[in-house]
């Protein structure tokens, strides 16, 4: 009202205004993650049949506020992978008090030299805080190029959703890391594994083609990675 105010519209300029913010409020509808949530809370009925985009509600006199507690993350992550990482997702499936929030948190355990790998979140942008030592972290734009630094403990580094990103501890000792994401269930999907451990297998061709490399090679590295 106070921008009416302070300025003389005509009525076609009122009309246009009206006829333009319906488009606003769409644009901003779609530029959102996961949807709006209907409610004050719907925990998530796990147990739940009914299939839709998210998990229905848990009924209301059986929501507690244990339903928005956990304590998921507060254990270290026993790291046995090949690549020296573990992350622990607190995603609507194992935290359910997440739902319709379009919100949810991992911590990255990271062994001496440990890599998490070349990753995307096709449905969530990540905010990574460095609580425990020094990693060297980046990812790739999709004009190619990079964007990667070292950062420190206490330090903060954000990964766009759906481009591909690393962590790789380059500190003394381990690293630990927690992650924001701006989804109930983000997704990941490891760029080695998708391409080299999917069920059923890529075709050699499309590989060897792909990477310039022969089809031993591409054999070889199918039967590493499924292994990672």
């Amino acid at each position: 009202m106070e921008l009416l105010q302070q300025h003389c519209y005509s009525r076609s300029d009122l009309l246009h205004i009206l006829l333009i913010l319906p488009s606003i409020l769409l644009l901003t509808s779609v530029v959102a993650n996961d949807p709006e949530s209907l409610q004050d809370v719907c925990v998530a009925d796990l147990n739940s049949t009914v299939k839709v985009n998210g998990h229905v509600c848990k009924a209301a006199d059986m929501t507690t506020a244990d339903d928005f507690s956990s304590a998921f993350l507060s254990t270290p992550g026993n790291i046995t992978s090949k690549l020296g990482s573990l992350v622990t997702l607190a995603n609507v499936a194992r935290f359910p008090g997440l739902n319709t929030f379009g919100i949810s948190m991992a911590r990255i355990d990271y062994a001496e030299g440990g890599l998490n790998p070349p990753h995307v979140h096709p449905r969530g942008t990540e905010l990574l805080y460095l609580e425990k030592g020094s990693l060297y972290v980046g990812f790739v734009a999709t004009d190619n190029k990079l964007y990667a630094k070292r950062i420190k403990q206490g330090e903060l580094f954000v990964f766009p959703k759906g481009l591909v990103h690393f962590q790789l501890n380059v500190g003394e000792g381990p690293a630990v890391g927690f992650a924001a994401l701006t989804s109930q269930n983000p997704g990941t999907s490891q760029v080695a594994k998708a391409l080299f451990a999917s069920m059923p297998a890529i075709e050699t061709a499309v590989l060897s083609k792909a990477f310039q490399i022969g089809d031993g090679d591409v054999k070889h590295l199918m039967d590493v990675i499924a292994k990672s």
